[in-house]
């Protein structure tokens, strides 16, 4: 295990070979006769006749911008960070899609990652193994929507695709980012839908900034097409797209259908996939962040479920990688590692995977525990020698190690002002978001809390604490917020993970999950939905997002509960304010257990 604070990083990539890229942008037509608009991105100075591999990125987001003033000898992947820049450097070709109802690019695009668009992406990748200039073997990478298409590149082309690097995606729609915990994820959705709509009727988003607004006119239109007439066609066939906002309002349960199309969030979800992102034999490399959304438990479910050689990456930056996400570090400041380093990483993973000699890599799992700000690794989930430590409600609102021996118990009247911010985990997948955390010593004035006395030895926790919740409330239904926070001698707040619940999702399933996890499973079907009976007790356990930390002795634990996070997630119930009664007896004694390492 490497403990040191740099990143426990691939072999060191292939130094740059070549200086500036020559770019075409066409159109492919598919099998029903929709094209797709691509850049082709090349080395300039490629020698006649060198064949090199080809890293695809496919998107959602217009693959490339038509700006005012255009760089000089640069990929043009806008609105992204110059990753492409680094891979035509050292000897790639990186083609750059709109997928189908997107950018440039003609069809409907009916839902995410749809069955039509897989085989799209298989049509292209195919395409491009074909052309002289490329040597057949084929990587993908991207972020967020783009990280996923890079993953289900494998499925989509197994003869052709070698490796894929997956980064800051989901592995479950449902739990992951429409219904975490069975709560709409309501503000990040509905400015998604919101983004969407703009960039499909041509218009680029305000959140871009004023910049963009004046230096881009639109998406890049495919060579030849200089009065843009093809993208108004293009334009005018995406009117038909989904209607994301109104398909996520209409759920409650993981088997809703996904609004008026024939599918649930199942049916989009990676782990549907699995059998054939497994067959296809690639190389994984799936990047996530304690701190963004629940993309830390998509590269931990991909480790435990999927059998592809891979390497996993766990760090603490905001979506788009580019700022630092830890709460003990500095806000906005540069991630570990840096863009630079990222690059690198990327470089050194393709050169490992799809050029010629170099072994498989060893799976493995990098992890970064925050505080501490050093890197780790582990070959297996959870690492090894962590055990269960359990940690009670106590009178006086304390955190105890003992166990209950009498009656207790506390009230709450729920804040529906309760609330995590708006630079959170929650926001930050917007791409533009940077995740800070501020002191939450205020904010849990708000909440009912718990606080252990302080730590005697500093201890690690890694991994995913599960809440054991006695509670009887006023109304049929509530959501149930648990925040895992560390306060310092001073009183300073740091908060550290949460874990959310509708209560009408509190049955724990009998039935086999979908797929291994490590906390309580909870089916989020219609056929196990369980309203409260309004004053008697009910048990909820649940888990939290997983998170790696180091908390230093003398400081101290605190569990804070909440029934509302007002900035980010739908209010669970619509109408009313419940009240909660938390018990913490003999009987029913509400805890957390909590994976860690003692060190003294």
């Amino acid at each position: 295990m490497d403990d040191q604070g740099r990143f426990p990083s691939h072999p060191v990539s292939s130094p740059p070979r070549f200086k500036g890229v020559v770019t075409r942008s066409l159109h492919l037509t598919l099998r029903d006769g929709v094209q797709l608009a691509l850049d082709v991105n090349l080395p300039r100075n490629l020698p006649d006749g060198e064949r090199i591999p080809a890293v695809l990125i496919s998107s959602r987001y217009w693959r490339s911008l038509d700006l005012r003033l255009s760089p000089p000898d640069r990929v043009p992947m806008g609105p992204r960070e110059p990753l492409g820049d680094a891979l035509v450097a050292r000897g790639y070709a990186v083609v750059v899609v709109d997928v189908r109802g997107s950018g440039a690019s003609f069809g409907t695009w009916t839902h995410p990652w749809s069955d039509v668009e897989v085989a799209d992406l298989g049509e292209v990748a195919r395409w491009v193994a074909d052309q002289p200039w490329c040597t057949g073997h084929l990587g993908a990478v991207g972020i967020s929507y783009e990280g996923t298409t890079a993953e289900l590149l494998a499925a989509a082309a197994p003869e052709r695709v070698r490796a894929v690097m997956p980064q800051q995606i989901e592995f479950d729609v449902y739990t992951d980012v429409v219904m975490p915990g069975g709560i709409l994820n309501a503000e990040f959705m509905r400015q998604w839908d919101a983004t969407n709509r703009l960039l499909d009727a041509g218009r680029v988003p305000s959140a871009w900034g004023l910049g963009a607004r004046l230096m881009v006119r639109g998406v890049r239109p495919v060579d030849g097409d200089a009065n843009r007439s093809q993208v108004r066609a293009a334009l005018e066939a995406h009117r038909d797209n989904v209607d994301v906002w109104a398909a996520v309002r209409s759920m409650t349960y993981r088997d809703d259908a996904f609004g008026a199309q024939p599918v649930t969030t199942d049916d989009f979800s990676q782990f549907r996939r699995k059998e054939a992102i497994e067959a296809s034999g690639a190389v994984v490399s799936g990047w996530g962040s304690w701190f963004d959304g629940r993309t830390a438990d998509a590269v931990i479910h991909r480790f435990l479920n999927f059998s592809n050689p891979q390497v996993g990456v766990i760090g603490a930056w905001s979506h788009n990688m580019k700022t630092h996400g830890s709460p003990f570090a500095k806000p906005r400041s540069r991630p570990n590692p840096s863009m630079d380093g990222q690059w690198a990483e990327c470089s050194a993973f393709f050169d490992q995977t799809l050029k010629p000699g170099a072994p498989a890599p060893q799976k493995l799992l990098h992890y970064f525990t925050v505080a501490e700000e050093a890197w780790k690794s582990t070959p297996v989930w959870p690492p090894e020698g962590l055990s269960t430590e359990r940690w009670h409600f106590a009178a006086d609102h304390q955190l105890a190690r003992e166990a209950p021996a009498g009656e207790g118990a506390d009230t709450y009247e729920v804040d529906f002002a309760a609330t995590t911010g708006t630079h959170n985990r929650w926001h930050t997948p917007d791409g533009m978001t940077p995740v800070v955390y501020a002191d939450r010593a205020r904010e849990d004035r708000r909440l009912l809390t718990y606080t252990s006395a302080p730590l005697d030895v500093d201890v690690e926790l890694t991994g995913h604490a599960v809440l054991t919740l006695h509670v009887a409330s006023s109304m049929e239904d509530g959501a149930f917020f648990v925040y895992l926070e560390e306060v310092d001698p001073k009183g300073k707040v740091t908060y550290l993970t949460e874990g959310q619940l509708r209560a009408l999702h509190r049955r724990l399933s009998g039935s086999a999950p979908p797929y291994v996890t490590p906390v309580p499973y909870h089916s989020f079907r219609r056929e196990d939905a369980w309203p409260l009976v309004p004053g008697e007790v009910a048990t909820l356990t649940f888990g939290l997002l997983p998170i790696s930390v180091l908390i230093r002795r003398g400081n101290r634990l605190r569990v804070a509960l909440a029934g509302a996070d007002a900035d980010s997630f739908a209010r669970v119930p619509a109408e009313g304010r419940p009240s909660w009664r938390v018990l913490r007896d003999a009987e029913h004694p509400s805890c957390i257990d909590l994976p860690v390492k003692r060190r003294g």
